[in-house]
């Protein structure tokens, strides 16, 4: 006589599966403060589920530190100071991420899409034999990620079956994280020799002014081609200077040479989303476009009643920038 056994298969719940994920974000630092940035990529890393880990890399880097381990949902903080870092260099960071990555075993890395993170993680993922899943806009789960593509005129949902999960987070699509209640633990990061042989940073030039950054400006007064010369811009920067607001500008105003690249919003320039966002002379390109259509409050200002950037306008004025802009600073 034979006894009829049963057995059943179970499958770890989605909670359970969630408590093995473990995120490295990698902070964006000027060795003084933390990028806003980094407070976004936290919050994506907290939607993955898991344990989060910030590294600091650079030199002296004790207050950034600091700051990564009170912000909310950072279970640790791993430090890295040496005269290789300077620079913040791709070819110092890439090795330090991968010697951590092979000790700790984190199942996400994650960095802002910004020329810091699209510098770096790209080239972790080819040294882990992954693919990297750029400038996210949503997660839905730990494997499966939303994005924007062709100018962000679709939305692609993607989801990664590779071991380690590399991604750069698109900043405006996710609130930065709050303080927590508790600072984080602070540990040094894995030991090694990681100077590049190749690359070396001599020194870099920063623009200094007393606006916000685009990134985190709450206001944007950008401007196009139709500003004409790089002197016209001073209407924008008094407008600027009254509201507290940064100056942006279209590729094509960068192109002309009306202002330098830093200003450049767009698909190849900076990807900002600010309370309010007023075009001035800017035909409304796509490329354009994909860098500022999630703006809360969009006004364009252009004579040309047919142009692009009034479809995704909020308010639109049809006239000529030359006569109203000096109107508005005069009541301003």
């Amino acid at each position: 006589m034979f006894a009829r056994c049963s057995s059943s298969l179970v499958r770890p719940s989605a909670q359970g599966f969630r408590r093995f994920q473990s995120t490295l974000v990698v902070a964006e630092h000027n060795n003084e403060t933390l990028n806003p940035i980094t407070a976004n990529a936290v919050t994506a890393a907290k939607k993955l589920g898991g344990d989060v880990t910030v590294l600091v890399a650079g030199t002296k880097v004790g207050p950034v530190s600091e700051a990564a381990a009170k912000l909310d949902g950072v279970k640790k903080v791993l430090v890295a100071e040496g005269d290789a870092y300077k620079g913040s260099l791709a070819e110092a960071l890439t090795p330090l991420v991968l010697a951590t990555q092979e000790q700790l075993k984190f199942t996400h890395i994650v960095a802002g899409a910004t020329a810091f993170g699209k510098a770096i993680l790209p080239r972790i993922a080819a040294k882990l034999d992954v693919s990297p899943v750029s400038d996210i806009i949503g997660v839905q789960s730990a494997d499966t990620f939303v994005r924007t593509i062709y100018a962000g005129n679709a939305i692609q949902t993607v989801k990664s079956k590779d071991p380690v999960k590399v991604i750069t987070v698109r900043g405006t699509n996710f609130e930065p994280t709050g303080a927590a209640g508790s600072a984080a633990a602070i540990e040094q990061a894995p030991a090694g020799e990681f100077a590049s042989k190749t690359t070396e940073f001599v020194s870099q030039e920063l623009t200094k002014s007393d606006r916000p950054s685009l990134t985190a400006a709450k206001i944007i007064v950008s401007g196009g081609r139709g500003m004409k010369s790089g002197d016209n811009f001073k209407m924008l920067y008094d407008l600027a200077d009254k509201w507290g607001a940064a100056v942006g500008a279209s590729r094509a105003a960068v192109d002309a040479g009306y202002v330098p690249n830093d200003l450049q919003i767009g698909q190849t320039g900076k990807i900002v989303a600010p309370e309010l966002y007023v075009a001035i002379g800017i035909s409304g390109a796509i490329q354009h476009l994909a860098g500022m259509k999630d703006s809360k409050t969009i006004v364009a200002i252009n004579k040309d009643p047919e142009a692009p950037i009034f479809q995704v306008a909020d308010y639109g004025l049809v006239a000529d920038l030359f006569k109203v802009v000096p109107e508005i600073n005069e009541k301003c």
